[in-house]
């Protein structure tokens, strides 16, 4: 489902190599120049965050959660963006010269805080599509222009829920209490009409060797190893699941939540009211991120309507959690059908979080953003012809939602370059 499917798609495929997907975070602030925490500015390449953040721990000598970050950043892609390294008494000079072959440290200064999540402002893309004519660029022309006006559908993009997505079955069968299951679906055969990534490992997984899967999947997987070196030493289903990584659990979870989204998204699409609010929608203030519940008075009001039409303004979605503001009447209704079509509902998501707590908070995601800066080209390098858009992005949104409206393909799963171009992996941010 697209806002523009009235234009035409150029088609084409995505990161041929690094180069042709880049992100450059856009920070909320600087650092100060005084305190005890070091704010690094990286460029990686072809790395995940999480193990650029380990790399830099090791580095400096410091646990996993000294590292502050802001925002996950794009495997297959050269990204940049701010680490905070908490060392107390501590200089920059007091530590080796940092080297790695997939990062570089741009530069370094001292800030008082710790980076938390979220604090950023947003993202530049630069984005080459490969396997297009150079003039396919006046119908990205057309597109962009049409989400420059109407926004951009704030879809939590296909990477969230890794390399065969199955990661919002993994975390709903975690929630139901179904251990057996979720480890079914993170490494047994993956089931049809599913990408089969790793099929050699999750074969062996299904005979029981969990050694032989082990040495099948590739070293960055780390999920499942985790839950695999767990299992070849006797542990249970529920064991085996407590051997991954808290932020990865929690990161399943963000596709559970990520996917009852995605289908409210679409719902309001095919409605044609993803720039409506209605009596009892949850409205977002884009300048801050502010929300507040819309009644009929507010619905009716002229001053709405030319708010939504500035991008000021937009309803939001659920992504489902104990924190999360709840719409009204219909507009609540439509947030419980998206989940029960998960046979989850917001009872037992609450019993969940109530008995894992931290795991999964809740907030509300606008069901649109602005899009920033647009820049388009054509043109031919050494690779063939393609067409580079360019644009920004607010934080916490995906630039394969602007893609997918853009090319009209599945942008992460339809990759016929090969599988060392797509992320192997659960966790594939």
């Amino acid at each position: 489902m697209t806002l523009t499917h009235d234009i035409p798609g150029i088609g084409g495929r995505l990161r041929d190599r690094p180069e042709d997907f880049l992100v450059e975070e856009i920070p909320l602030y600087e650092p100060s120049g005084t305190g005890e925490h070091i704010y690094i500015f990286i460029e990686k390449r072809n790395l995940t965050t999480f193990e650029a953040i380990d790399a830099v721990a090791r580095h400096f000598g410091v646990p996993r959660a000294a590292v502050g970050y802001a925002g996950l950043k794009d495997r297959v892609a050269i990204t940049r963006q701010v680490l905070s390294v908490h060392v107390p008494g501590r200089k920059i000079e007091d530590f080796p010269l940092f080297s790695h072959e997939r990062i570089a440290i741009l530069w370094a200064d001292y800030h008082d805080n710790k980076l938390r999540r979220g604090h950023l402002r947003g993202n530049r893309f630069s984005i080459r599509v490969r396997g297009v004519p150079p003039m396919a660029v006046r119908d990205a022309k057309r597109t962009i222009d049409r989400l420059t006006t109407l926004g951009v559908p704030n879809r939590v993009g296909e990477q969230r829920f890794g390399s065969s997505g199955l990661n919002h079955l993994v975390a709903r069968a975690i929630v139901l209490g179904d251990d057996e299951g979720a480890l079914a679906l993170l490494l047994g055969p993956v089931p049809p009409g599913f990408p089969p990534m790793n099929p050699e490992a999750r074969e062996a997984f299904a005979r029981g060797d969990y050694a032989a899967a082990m040495n099948l999947y590739p070293r960055v997987c780390h999920a499942e190893l985790r839950a695999l070196k767990a299992l070849s030493r006797g542990a249970s289903a529920r064991s085996a699941l407590r051997a991954i990584d808290r932020r990865e659990i929690s990161f399943f979870m963000s596709a559970l939540q990520s996917n009852a989204f995605n289908r409210v998204l679409d719902r309001r699409i095919a409605e044609g009211s993803l720039g409506e609010l209605r009596a009892g929608d949850i409205a977002m203030k884009h300048e801050n991120r502010a929300m507040f519940a819309v009644d009929e008075a507010t619905a009716s009001d002229p001053s709405t309507r030319q708010r939504l039409d500035a991008l000021e303004i937009s309803p939001t979605g659920p992504m489902w959690g104990p924190s999360m503001m709840r719409a009204a009447g219909p507009a609540d209704q439509a947030d419980i059908e998206a989940l029960a079509q998960l046979s989850l509902t917001p009872e037992i998501l609450a019993e969940f979080a109530a008995s894992h707590p931290g795991l999964i908070e809740g907030e509300r995601r606008a069901l649109r953003v602005p899009l920033g800066s647009p820049e388009l080209e054509g043109g031919v390098d050494d690779l063939g012809p393609f067409v580079r858009v360019a644009f920004d992005l607010p934080r916490g949104a995906f630039a394969t939602a602007v893609m997918r409206e853009i090319m009209k393909a599945d942008v992460e799963r339809d990759d016929p370059t090969g599988s060392d171009q797509v992320d192997p992996c659960s966790s594939s941010e």
